[in-house]
Formats: structure tokens, sequence, C-alpha cells
């Protein structure tokens, strides 16, 4: 993958982390996560990068890279198909290590958040089938494998449909998709984390870190390696993408689905309850926890005079 590495070390130096569009390098946001900002450079379109300002040293970062990168074959290998990857990581004036991976882009319309709001309830419904059996392929392995077990963020916007006409949108069974979340490394060796777990820390609020690292690191990584969690957390997000109404219909597909293709695995079904209840505990906490980021950047910014290098998004309907 060619990448422009000059312009993205001019962006890095002239970047504004509270408004990155308005910087000298024009961009547009395609998207962000907890410690990534993703964004394409208007003139080099079709490269999606991800922003990440969250490594200490040089060897965090070669071993952030490598973990990407073995990944990505993985998934390949594991038969999940993920976009063209590549990525490049320099010093900044600052001194500071910043992390881009690159990624095919993939069109807006044809990823899973935005073509669900114009598909029937039954398209919908076949789409979440999908991409529940290009999960099993991820626990089948686990439950055959005893030293490499591989974990998954589910979430609907992580997957796209493999050429979706966006005049047209439909889902059929036979449409195949593609995982776009890649850039987290999420498998583990004998028990250890190809990635560092603490780097998933690093956009926290410094007065929290600690706290979080005690209380919850080990659960929030770990779900993304049970099944059923990563399975709640997809239905959950439908309550976010304002589509209440579909979550019984996807409920009674996926328990359907655990019942029938997955029934090695003895899945518990899921519950309506489960998953409401999730989904409210899961908005109090981010609402919380992006309060604390807003706090954290004003003390990093007006008090401390130092940049902040996390991008935080506006107000999220939930």
């Amino acid at each position: 993958m060619k990448i422009n590495m000059d312009l993205l070390q001019k962006f890095e130096e002239t970047i504004d982390t509270i408004h990155p569009e308005r910087g000298k390098v024009p961009i547009m946001i395609l998207g962000y996560g907890e410690i990534s900002l993703v964004f394409e450079l208007v003139a080099e379109p079709n490269i999606a990068y991800k922003r990440l300002p969250i490594f200490d040293t040089k060897t965090q970062v070669q071993r952030h890279i490598s973990a990407y990168k073995m990944y990505h074959k993985i998934l390949e290998r594991l038969g999940i198909s993920v976009p063209l990857e590549d990525t490049v990581w320099f010093y900044s004036q600052k001194s500071n290590i910043v992390l881009y991976c690159a990624q095919e882009k993939i069109p807006t319309e044809t990823i899973g958040n935005k073509i669900i709001h114009h598909l029937s309830g039954e398209e919908v419904e076949t789409l979440v089938l999908l991409v529940m059996r290009q999960m099993l392929k991820v626990w089948s392995f686990n439950q055959r494998s005893k030293s490499l077990k591989v974990g998954l963020d589910g979430q609907i916007s992580n997957w796209a449909v493999v050429g979706n006409n966006p005049q047209n949108p439909q889902v059929t069974e036979e449409d195949q998709l593609i995982y776009l979340d890649t850039s987290t490394p999420m498998f583990r060796i004998n028990n250890v984390d190809a990635m560092d777990p603490v780097l998933f820390l690093k956009s926290a609020p410094f007065f929290l870190r600690w706290l979080l690292k005690a209380l919850f690191l080990e659960d929030v990584v770990g779900r993304y390696y049970d099944f059923r969690l990563v399975t709640i957390d997809l239905i959950a997000n439908f309550f976010k993408e304002q589509l209440p109404n579909l979550i019984p219909g996807l409920i009674k597909v996926i328990n359907d689905f655990f019942s029938d293709e997955a029934e090695k695995l003895d899945i518990t079904p899921i519950a309506y309850k489960e998953i409401h209840d999730y989904y409210e505990e899961d908005k109090q906490i981010w609402v919380i926890f992006q309060n604390a980021r807003l706090i954290d950047r004003y003390i990093q910014t007006k008090l401390f005079r130092k940049q902040y290098d996390f991008y935080l998004p506006g107000k999220i309907k939930r």
C-alpha cells in the first residue's frame, strides 16, 4: 500500500486534536474509536487511516505492529475477509511516537451501521445472521485450539457488505462480509495478550487510569473473547442506532442460531432484559467516561498547556 509519509508527518505536526478537520492538511473524518481517530486525506481519498498516539517506547509500537499484522493473517486463515492494510510510525516533533494504521477504504454506504437504516427488518436479520456465521468461525476455532485464542469486536459498524449497491441497498444470505476492525489485535497465545492491555487505558483520564486498571481492565478485554458477550454487545448497539423495534426479532434469530448452527458451543439463550440492562449500563458508563475525558482535556490544554492527543466526538444520540 502506497502511503504518503510526508503528508502524514505534516498532518501530525499541524494537527488540532479538538478540531482535526480544520488543520493545515485537509482531511475527512470517517469515524472514531475509544483511542483513535479514523480519517482520509482529501488529497488521497482511497486510504482510511487510524491514528494511534498511545505508545511510549519503540518496543511497544513494534510489538503492536507485529501483532496487528499477525491478527490480519489469523482472520484471513479463519475465512474472514479483511481489507488490505499497512502501517507507518514515526516520532513527532514533540518526540511522541505516533502510529498510523492504513487500510483500504471501504465505501461508507456499505458499512453495517449505515446500511441497516436502509434495509427492511427481515434484511437486517439476514445481515446479523451473516455476522454471526462469520463470528462462529472464530469461536469454533477457539473451541478446538489449546494455545491460540482469538477475540473479535462484533459490533455492526465493524462489518461491511461487499459490493452492495448504495442506490439499491439489500442483503441476502449469499452476500459476503468484510471485517474492518483489524487494528486492535485481539488474540492470545498461552493466555498472553498479543496487544498490551494497558494500551486500552491510554485515552482514559490520567486521574482514572489506576482505578480502571485495577477494577475493569481484565473484564473489558476479556469480553471480546466471549461469544455470548460479543453477541449481546452486537444486539444492544441497535438501541444506539435508534432501532430498538428490531431487537426482539434479532434475539430470536440469534437464539435460533445458537441452538442450531452453533449448537456445539452450548451457548445459553439471550433474553431481552439482558440486552436492555447491558445497554443502559454501557450508556451510563460512556457518558461518565466522556465527561471525565472532557475534564482531562481541559486540565491538559488549559492548565498544563499541553496538546491533548485524543479526538473527542461531539454529543452522540444514544
